[in-house]
């Protein structure tokens, strides 16, 4: 099923993120064009001509997001709750409140952290629309403080729509717009008769998507441009081939362009392995995506020793990446890079995408070696001050001067200098 290599002959082919031929780069920045000159309208023939629907209004109202919150499974809706609990307590840990300092007295030096004003969150729709999507983005920008949550998603019906409207419901989104594709980015970008524009867009999306929020990037922050989806398993002889295939195939099943890498010392867990992945496949109802997944992206390595591996994953720089060892706590402060780490042969990926309390927004392509998953952090900014009392000022005056005048800046010296 997956090619075997030995590291010696393995090569990191990890996907460029955000690529987009010129005919949709161009496609993307018409359609934003169009709805930053006609607003509703824009947004309104978009949806018909894309979606095939023809709204009537754009904003989801209260009683409908009521009614999607009444209407599904009662099971269900406890695990989206307790999800939802789960992701609360991990993300109010990284809540940072500022500081202040004073060096020496006279002196105050300070930073504060201050939320977004608003946020928006995009969510795909049809087959792809992903509920647990919106308690990763929504929950971190609540607990920020972000005074206004955006929710955009296509129109929609059914238990899957309704499902998506129920979770923005828990997970305190405050609008929500039957908008999607690229017009649905331009429209929280630029702001339109109905849907506000916000200061930051986060959120999964297809390639229209991921190329309008690169195209609006100096317009509003967003969080990342994410490429294919990516797991990397680091496993010794002590792996459980089953467990090690099903979250293989896991990423594979997103996507035709997901990449399954397993990096193992044991060439008896590896031959293992892809006799499960043909069982497992069989039966796997995304069978035919993850077929072509693993066939053109999928690949095991052979290594000398688990910190070999370690090396391997370091240069792969994974979104997802589990360490299914006996001791994986003691191979932990050897991964520098990765978006999110699964110790141990009972942490499965997707118990982080769905259940577990850390965030499924990660870097992908290799990011990871310079960026971080979503969370708090990227819903809020820092503003500094300081304060220097009239005695100090004085002490420091003849350092700023000199340090201005360095630089041929004059009455920066002099600003100084009248307070010395």
């Amino acid at each position: 099923m997956l090619k075997i290599v030995k590291a010696a002959n393995f090569v990191n082919k990890t996907a460029e993120v955000g690529t987009a031929t010129l005919e949709v780069e161009s496609a993307v920045s018409e359609i934003l064009k169009t709805v930053r000159e006609n607003g509703d309208e824009a947004l309104f023939r978009y949806t018909q001509k894309f979606d095939g629907v023809e709204l009537e209004e754009l904003k989801v109202p209260i009683w409908r997001i009521k009614k999607a919150v009444d209407s599904i499974d009662s099971e269900l809706l406890d695990i989206i709750k307790s999800a939802a609990k789960n992701i609360t307590v991990f993300h109010k840990r990284q809540i940072n409140r500022g500081f202040e300092t004073s060096p020496e007295d006279g002196i105050i030096l300070g930073q504060r952290v201050l939320p977004l004003e608003s946020a928006g969150i995009y969510v795909p729709g049809g087959t792809a629309s992903y509920p647990s999507s919106v308690l990763m983005n929504a929950i971190p920008a609540k607990l920020a403080g972000v005074k206004k949550i955006v929710m955009v998603t296509p129109p929609g019906e059914g238990e899957r729509f309704d499902t998506v409207l129920a979770t923005a419901a828990i997970a305190g989104v405050d609008e929500i717009y039957t908008v999607g594709g690229a017009q649905a980015i331009a429209a929280l970008a630029y702001g339109t008769e109905s849907v506000p524009k916000v200061d930051k867009i986060t959120g999964p999306g297809n390639i229209f998507v991921a190329t309008a929020k690169k195209q609006i990037s100096s317009t509003v922050a967003i969080d990342m441009i994410a490429g294919p989806s990516e797991i990397c398993v680091i496993a010794d002889e002590t792996a459980r081939p089953a467990y090690v295939a099903a979250d293989l195939l896991s990423q594979a099943e997103h996507d035709k362009n997901a990449s399954s890498i397993l990096v193992t010392t044991s060439e008896k867990l590896a031959e293992a392995v892809n006799a499960e992945l043909e069982l497992q496949l069989d039966i796997l109802p995304r069978r035919d995506i993850a077929k072509v997944s693993l066939e053109n992206n999928g690949i095991i390595v052979l290594v000398d020793s688990i910190e070999q591996a370690c090396d391997i994953s370091n240069e792969i720089a994974p979104e997802h990446l589990e360490i299914a060892v006996d001791s994986p706590f003691e191979l932990l402060p050897l991964i520098r890079h990765a978006g999110s780490v699964f110790l141990g042969h009972f942490t499965c990926e997707s118990l982080g995408d769905y259940y577990g309390g850390t965030n499924h927004v990660l870097p992908t392509s290799g990011t990871a070696r310079f960026s971080s998953p979503l969370g708090v952090e990227d819903f809020v900014k820092r503003s500094q001050y300081i304060y220097y009392d009239k005695d100090s000022m004085k002490k420091a005056a003849d350092k700023v001067a000199a340090f201005a005048y360095s630089e041929d800046l004059a009455a920066h010296a002099r600003a100084a200098e009248m307070r010395g």
